[in-house]
């Protein structure tokens, strides 16, 4: 294999036969296996710096959208037929999968993602000279910019595979958060009768049920999709049709709006040419609303992680009044010891991403003028944020909420020896008194309801109707 220039060695060149390719810039060896050309062996050389590549969801989106434009522009009487038939079947073959490794560079490269745009161009228009004549890669037949890129800039190509590969994959967050969601609820219902203590200030309050905070937690969820489902409206304004800066040079009038359309039909999502291709193309603010969603998200999810993790801690002396599914080990020096391992993780990736979150709204920033210049970090953090966060939560509804037991005869012996009980008796007893007896009874360790009957503060009958944790819980 070849050494880089960073003294790694190169994993796409194993120093076997070549072919010259060519740019501006002149020619290039680039390896004959390779459906690329020169600009994208030139930003694969330039750029090696991380193990971050194109993003999945991003490269079927960019492939999808340049089989969709080759289709629009034949129809519109800009491309031959039987060379968009060609580009369209590459497109098709590399939307399925079949060429990711031909999609090499790295996410830290020119701030526009010319690089990837290239990469699209050139590996579709060398697979469809591969269809047309037999010889991989070239331009001829097919031209990578005059073909595949018809009417098209990396301005405004990247910006919109941006949007729609954003969109999906929130789709499918937001999919994930109503699935748990469902299961929060299903398990605020099983745990409706079950009263508990509440807690402020990580102190003891008066009654609920165990069923109404779980339905808190049910609502916060679905409350999270509807955010990020919120953001859709700008994700589907596609900047495809201005071009360079907005003005739509060198594309035909009809383009934008037929491929939005196209690519509605093809994901089922109302995709549109921008209100604004000056804006689409110079600004990224939906990356960064998107991402602020997902970060509220993140809040919420490590919100119920933490209150998890305390409702379960213990098992004998913490506030032990739930139980999580037992997974694996928790310690190499205690035996039996079990932890919360699937809310550790969740916590962990809540954290990650919200460090993700700065970095978005670092890079939403850095737009000078007329086009933001850090497109494939945002496209990187967005969509792995979507995915990491995806895969959480699928992950804790299934290893940790759907396996959640109660323990209700613990919870209603909390209940008995809060002092929060003493709550209703200041409407009978006046609040300083209740006061003086939630101290009595504390320094005394007994109980309120004790207490009150060796006062005789009240009849047996009215204390039972005025301490029934039930009715306080609003059962």
């Amino acid at each position: 294999m070849v050494e880089l220039a960073n003294g790694t060695l190169d994993p796409y060149n194993p120093a076997m036969e070549t072919r010259t390719e060519t740019d501006s810039m002149g020619p290039v060896e680039v390896d004959a296996l390779r459906y690329w050309g020169a600009q994208t062996e030139r930003a694969r050389l330039n750029f090696q710096v991380s193990p971050h590549r194109i993003p999945v969801p991003f490269l079927r989106a960019l492939c999808l959208l340049k089989g969709e434009a080759a289709r629009v522009n034949a129809a519109l009487g800009l491309l031959d037929q039987g060379l968009a038939a060609a580009v369209c079947q590459a497109a098709e073959e590399a939307f399925a999968g079949r060429f990711d490794e031909e999609f090499p560079l790295d996410v830290f490269q020119t701030g526009s993602g010319t690089s990837w745009n290239m990469n699209a161009n050139e590996v579709l228009a060398g697979r469809a000279n591969e269809i047309l004549t037999g010889v991989r890669g070239g331009k001829k037949p097919v031209h990578p910019n005059d073909h595949v890129n018809l009417g098209q800039s990396s301005n405004d190509v990247i910006p919109s595979v941006l949007n729609v590969s954003g969109c999906l994959e929130a789709e499918r967050f937001a999919g994930a958060l109503d699935r748990l969601a469902n299961v929060l609820e299903v398990k605020s219902v099983e745990f409706a009768a079950i009263v508990k203590i509440g807690r402020t200030h990580l102190q003891d309050a008066v009654p609920m049920t165990l069923g109404q905070e779980f339905g808190a937690f049910a609502r916060q969820i679905h409350l999270g999709a509807d955010r990020i489902r919120g953001v859709f409206p700008r994700l589907e304004e596609l900047a495809l049709g201005g071009t360079a800066l907005g003005t739509g040079l060198n594309t035909h009038p009809e383009f934008a709006r037929r491929t939005a359309a196209a690519l509605s039909t093809r994901l089922g999502r109302p995709f549109r040419p921008a209100q604004s291709f000056f804006e689409a193309i110079a600004a990224r603010d939906v990356q960064v609303e998107l991402m602020g969603a997902v970060n509220t998200v993140a809040t919420s999810l490590l919100k119920i992680g933490n209150d998890l993790r305390l409702l379960s801690s213990g098992p004998r002396t913490g506030f032990g009044e739930i139980l999580l599914p037992e997974l694996q080990p928790g310690s190499s020096i205690m035996p039996g010891k079990v932890n919360p391992v699937i809310l550790e993780m969740l916590n962990q990736a809540c954290a990650h991403i919200m460090g993700k979150h700065l970095s978005v709204t670092l890079a939403g920033q850095n737009a000078p003028l007329q086009l933001n210049i850090m497109m494939p970090l945002l496209a990187h953090e967005t969509l792995s944020s979507l995915d990491l966060l995806s895969n959480c939560v699928e992950t804790l509804r299934t290893s940790c909420v759907q396996g959640i037991e109660a323990d209700a005869q613990h919870c209603a012996q909390q209940v008995e020896r809060s002092l929060a009980l003493v709550t209703p008796l200041a409407l009978k007893i006046g609040y300083d008194k209740a006061a003086a007896l939630a101290k009595q009874a504390l320094a005394e360790d007994k109980t309120i309801r004790q207490l009150v009957m060796e006062q005789g503060l009240l009849s047996a009958q009215e204390l039972e109707k005025v301490l029934d944790a039930r009715t306080m819980a609003g059962l």
